[in-house]
């Protein structure tokens, strides 16, 4: 890695992983949203604090998991680094440190994007209103990627860029699904009903993923067919298998056109997963478990994360991969 890339890579990666992270965090609240607006929902906001394991740092702040309050937890709450506002910040930062690398369309968009978030109010994220707030933050971060897309010089920092998006999407992903299937379905009763099938749109539709589930599936939307798409279907970009491939081609990369030495523990990891992405079908990983499916990729890539950490940013990483720690956060 050159001296330069050695200052920055870091910065760059986590740059990516912020931006993706405050846009899935949004599309998260605004499924758990949608449901709640079904009368037959019966919403239980919780499940959002658990899906994300922040009880301990959620009743430090707030009595009762009400809509209100697990909104501004993870909308608006600066003091939580798992927010929305403080994934913008942390992003807008990174670039700070960026500035003599990346365009000024990049740092200019990041920069208001973070001051309108920041100018937000418990008013535009009240719940008759959040959904509108969702759906700016959503295309502020699609804007992001687009000018990014069409600005970044396509050397190193590119790879490192493109990495910890995937690493991040993937997980996120994981995130997405199981909050539909492990975390809201009111009852084993309900699966196949109207209820479940709404349920199951919404969570296409908030992945940017409805209209290519249709383009294969024409007709008929069922518990398999969804998670085949989300997780296995490498054409769609946000599925796992698509990010798992994302990171081993782009680490692959960094070693093989430039010659950096770091990353082997990481690709022997992402062989383990994408072994697995690839021999098993859905029906059998439905039949064993989702949400046990979908924790075991969460933990992978947190270990992917945290090797790559460790090998080109000096972190320490964990014993185990349920105890790492998101990097970047301090």
């Amino acid at each position: 890695m050159s001296s330069l890339l050695s200052r920055y890579a870091e910065a760059i990666y986590w740059l990516a992983r912020y931006v993706e992270r405050a846009e899935n965090m949004a599309r998260v609240l605004d499924v758990n949203e949608t449901f709640s607006r079904d009368s037959q929902g019966g919403q239980n906001w919780a499940s959002i604090i658990a899906l994300y394991s922040d009880q301990d740092a959620f009743k430090e702040r707030h009595p009762e998991p009400t809509a209100e309050a697990v909104l501004s937890f993870y909308l608006l709450d600066d003091s939580h680094p798992g927010s929305i506002l403080s994934s913008v910040r942390a992003a807008r930062e990174n670039a700070r440190t960026l500035r003599p690398l990346i365009s000024t369309e990049m740092w200019v968009h990041l920069n208001t994007f973070f001051n309108r978030m920041r100018a937000l109010r418990g008013d535009d994220v009240a719940e008759e209103r959040v959904a509108r707030s969702l759906a700016w933050i959503k295309e502020s971060c699609q804007a992001h990627t687009g000018i990014t897309e069409g600005t970044f010089y396509r050397d190193e920092g590119w790879y490192f860029y493109e990495m910890g998006q995937a690493i991040e999407r993937a997980d996120q992903t994981t995130r997405l699904l199981d909050v539909k299937y492990h975390l809201l379905l009111p009852s084993v009763a309900d699966v196949g009903s109207p209820l479940d099938l709404s349920q199951w749109n919404a969570v296409l539709r908030s992945a940017a993923g409805y209209h290519a589930f249709r383009r294969i599936h024409p007709s008929g939307m069922t518990v398999a067919r969804v998670a085949d798409f989300l997780l296995f279907n490498r054409r769609f970009p946000r599925s796992v298998s698509a990010c798992v491939d994302t990171v081993n081609d782009r680490l692959t990369a960094l070693r093989s056109r430039y010659g950096l030495k770091g990353g082997g523990m990481a690709l022997e990891r992402l062989d383990e997963v994408r072994a697995v992405l690839d021999n098993e079908p859905v029906d059998r990983v439905l039949a064993q478990g989702l949400h046990e499916f979908l924790d075991w990729i969460q933990l992978q890539m947190l270990d992917v994360g945290s090797l790559v950490g460790r090998d080109f940013f000096g972190y320490q990483v964990p014993e185990t991969p349920a105890a790492t720690a998101v990097q970047g956060q301090s």
